[in-house]
C-alpha cells in the first residue's frame, strides 16, 4: 500500500514541540484515575463501557488551552494517551474480577483478592497489552493507513485538530460533567425522588420502570436507536414475554434455583431465579457467535501482524521511533515469569502458559479488529469467554478443582481481558498520534505510566464500590462478572442451571438466524428492563437529531461530548456516594443514610427530573447561539 508513503502527519516529524511534560504528565494521570472509576461504576451497573479518548482529550484542551493557555496539540495528545488507559484498564478489570468478591460473599472458603493483588494482575495484564502491541504498530497503524479506518483514534484525532480553531467543545463535556453530578446527588445523595421509578403490572405478574439516571440516557444517545433498540427488545423479551409464561404456568410450584414458590417471588423474584440464566445463556452464545463469525478477519489479522512483526522504517524519524524490541523482551520475560512465581497470582506455569498464548493472540487479533469495527464492536466478551472455558477445562483435567481452580480461572481471563482491552485502546491512541504528528515511543512511555496509575487505582476503586453496595447487588449487578462466574462455575461442574443456560443459548441462535445482533438483545434479556429503558429514551433523541441532515450532524456530535460528560459526572458522583456510603455517624447511620429524603417526589416525580435531563441534551446542544 502506497497510503503512507503520501500521508503526512499534522505535526511533521522534523519537528519538536512539547509533548510529555510534567503538564501532560500530571493532568493524564488524574484523568486515568477520574476515568478509570467513572467507567468501572458504569460498566458494574450496565455491563457496558464508553471509550474515554474523545472526552479525555476535550477536557485536556479546555484545561491546557483555555486555561493554561499552553499551545501544543501533542501535548493535548499525551494527556489523552494517559486518560484513556484507566477506562480501558477499568473494562477488563470489572468484567471479571468481581466474580471473586462474588464467591467469597457466598462462601467463607473464598477470601477477597487484596487491593495489591489487584494492582499486581491488573499491571502485569495492562504491561503485556502494551509489549503485544508494540512492535504491531508499524504493520497495523503505518502500513495500513486508509485501510483501517481506527474510527475511535481518527474521530479523537479530529478533536484535537479542531481544539486547534477553540475550546468551545470542552465546555460541552464540562457542562454535561456538571449537570450529571448536581442530578446524581440530587437522586442518589440526598433521594429527593427515587432514580428507579417501578410499576407493578398484576394481570401479568410483571412490571415495568426505568432507572432515571444520566449515565444510562447517555449510553443510548452514544450507542444510537438501532443498537438501544435492540437491547429493550431483548427487556420486553424477558419483562412481558418469559416472566409473564412463568408466573402463568409456575403458580405455586417450587423449581430450583428458586426454593419460594412462583406465586410469592414476584417480578424482580422470578427475574433474578430465572431470566437471569436465561439471559446469561443468550449473551455466553452472542459472544462466542461473535467470536466465530471474526474468525476470518482473526485468522488473517494474526497472519499479517505476525508477518510484520518487529518490522521497522526509517527509525531516524522522530515519528517512528518505538520502545526498543530488547527492552520489550525483557519486560515481557520478566512479567511472565512474575505471574508463575508470584504466590499472590494464583495462576501457576500452565496459567502463565495460556495467559502467554492466548494474551499475544488477543492482542494482534483485537488491535486490528478496533482498527475495523471499532472499540464500541471489539468482541472482548466473547474473547474472555472463550478462554474460560478452555483454561477451566485445562484446569480441572490437571486436577486443580474446586475454589483453587476456579479463583486461577478468573485470575487467567481477567489478565486475558485486560490484555485485549489495553492493545485494542493503545492501537487507538497510536492512530490519534500518527494523524497529529506525535512521537510513538513517547506514547508507549504515556501508557506505561498510565497502566500504573490505574492499576493502582482499580483495586481501591474496587473496595469502594464493593463496600458500599457489593457485586451482584441491585445496585451493581456486575452483568459481565456474573456471566464470567457462571461460566467458570457450569465447566467446574457446580449448581448451574443448564436448561435455563441453553433456553438463552436457543434464544441467541434464532435472534442470529433473523439477522439482528444477538449481543444487544442478549444484554437486554439479561439486565432488568428498566435499564434498557432509558437506554432506549437516550437512542429515541439521537434518532431525533439524525434526521436533521448535516445540521443534525453537528448536533449529534455535540450530544455525543455532552452525554460522555453525564457518563463522567455520574461516574464521578457514584463514587463520591460509595465513600458517604461507608462514613459511620455517631448515630451508627452512615452520612449517606443521613441525608436521605426517602424518595418524597415518587415515581413521578423522578420521570419528571428524567424529562428535564433529556431536554438538557437539546438545551445544551442543538440550541441557537445569538
Amino acid at each position: 500500500m502506497d497510503n503512507n508513503k503520501c500521508f503526512k502527519p499534522f505535526i511533521p516529524a522534523d519537528k519538536i514541540v512539547p509533548e510529555i511534560t510534567p503538564v501532560s504528565i500530571i493532568l493524564g494521570i488524574i484523568l486515568a484515575v477520574l476515568f478509570g472509576a467513572a467507567n468501572a461504576y458504569l460498566g458494574l451497573r450496565v455491563g457496558m463501557t464508553v471509550s474515554a479518548s474523545i472526552p479525555a482529550a476535550v477536557l485536556s484542551m479546555g484545561i491546557i488551552r483555555i486555561i493554561m493557555k499552553r499551545d501544543s496539540i501533542l501535548e493535548n495528545n499525551m494527556v489523552q494517551t494517559i486518560g484513556s488507559a484507566g477506562e480501558s484498564l477499568a473494562a477488563g478489570a470489572i468484567f471479571t474480577l468481581p466474580a471473586l468478591f462474588m464467591w467469597a460473599a457466598e462462601s467463607d472458603a473464598i477470601h477477597k483478592p487484596s487491593f495489591w493483588v489487584i494492582a499486581i494482575i491488573s499491571l502485569c495484564a495492562a504491561l503485556l497489552g502494551l509489549i503485544f502491541m508494540v512492535p504491531l504498530r508499524s504493520a497495523l497503524i503505518v502500513e495500513e493507513h486508509g485501510v483501517l479506518p481506527f474510527p475511535e483514534g481518527t474521530a479523537c484525532a479530529e478533536v484535537l485538530l479542531a481544539g486547534e480553531e477553540g475550546g468551545e467543545k470542552s465546555k460541552i463535556v464540562f457542562s454535561g460533567l456538571g449537570v450529571s453530578a448536581l442530578y446524581k446527588f440530587i437522586a442518589d445523595g440526598i433521594k429527593l425522588f427515587p432514580s428507579e421509578i417501578d410499576w407493578s403490572i398484576k394481570p401479568l405478574g410483571t412490571g415495568f420502570g426505568m432507572d432515571v439516571l444520566p449515565a444510562l440516557a447517555s449510553v443510548g444517545y452514544i450507542c444510537g436507536k438501532k443498537i438501544s433498540a435492540y437491547m429493550l427488545a431483548g427487556g420486553i423479551l424477558g419483562w412481558f414475554v418469559a416472566i409473564p409464561l412463568i408466573y402463568f404456568f409456575g403458580d405455586s410450584s417450587v423449581f430450583a434455583p428458586a426454593s419460594a414458590a412462583i406465586s410469592e417471588l414476584g417480578a424482580w423474584g422470578i427475574w433474578s431465579s430465572y431470566i437471569r440464566y436465561i439471559g446469561a445463556g443468550a449473551v455466553a452464545t452472542g459472544g462466542i457467535i461473535s467470536l466465530i463469525k471474526s474468525l476470518p478477519t482473526i485468522i488473517k489479522t494474526f497472519k499479517k501482524a505476525v508477518s510484520g512483526f518487529g518490522h521497522k522504517e526509517n527509525v531516524a524519524e522522530r515519528t517512528n521511533r518505538d520502545l526498543p524490541s530488547l527492552f520489550l523482551l525483557i519486560l515481557a520475560a520478566v512479567i511472565v515469569l512474575a505471574i508463575w512465581i508470584i504466590p499472590v497470582i494464583p495462576v501457576g506455569l500452565l496459567g502463565a502458559i495460556i495467559i502467554l498464548i492466548f494474551g499475544f493472540f488477543f492482542a494482534t487479533v483485537s488491535s486490528r479488529m478496533v482498527g475495523l469495527v471499532g472499540s464500541s464492536n471489539n468482541p472482548v466478551s466473547g474473547m474472555a469467554i472463550a478462554t474460560l472455558i478452555i483454561a477451566t477445562a485445562l484446569l480441572k483435567g490437571t486436577g486443580h478443582t474446586g475454589v483453587a481452580g476456579m479463583t486461577s480461572a478468573i485470575c487467567i481471563g481477567t489478565i486475558i481481558c485486560i490484555i485485549a482491552c489495553m492493545a485494542g485502546d493503545i492501537s487507538q491512541d497510536l492512530k490519534t498520534g500518527y494523524i497529529v504528528g506525535a512521537t510513538p515511543k513517547n506514547q508507549q512511555i504515556g501508557e506505561l505510566i498510565g497502566s500504573v496509575v490505574s492499576a493502582v487505582a482499580i483495586g481501591g476503586i474496587m473496595y469502594l464500590l464493593d463496600a458500599a453496595w457489593g457485586f451482584g447487588s441491585k445496585e451493581l449487578p456486575a452483568p459481565q462478572a456474573t456471566l464470567m462466574k457462571l461460566v467458570v462455575e457450569g465447566v467446574m461442574g457446580g449448581s448451574l442451571p443448564w436448561t435455563l443456560v441453553l433456553t438463552g443459548a436457543g434464544i441467541a441462535v434464532a435472534v442470529e438466524i433473523i439477522g439482528i445482533p444477538v449481543l444487544p438483545v442478549a444484554i437486554g434479556l439479561y439486565l432488568p428492563i428498566h435499564l434498557s429503558a432509558p437506554i432506549f429514551a437516550g437512542g429515541l433523541l439521537r434518532a431525533f437529531f439524525d434526521r436533521k441532515g448535516e445540521e443534525g450532524n453537528s448536533i449529534t456530535e455535540k450530544g455525543i461530548l455532552y452525554g460522555s460528560g453525564l457518563i463522567a459526572g455520574e461516574g464521578l458522583i457514584g463514587i463520591l456516594l460509595a465513600v458517604f456510603a461507608i462514613i459511620p455517624l455517631s448515630s451508627g447511620k452512615s452520612l449517606l443514610e443521613a441525608i436521605d429524603f426517602g424518595g418524597i417526589l415518587g415515581n413521578f416525580g423522578g420521570l419528571a427530573f428524567f424529562i428535564l435531563l433529556l431536554a438538557s441534551f437539546v438545551w445544551f446542544t442543538a440550541r441557537k447561539k445569538k
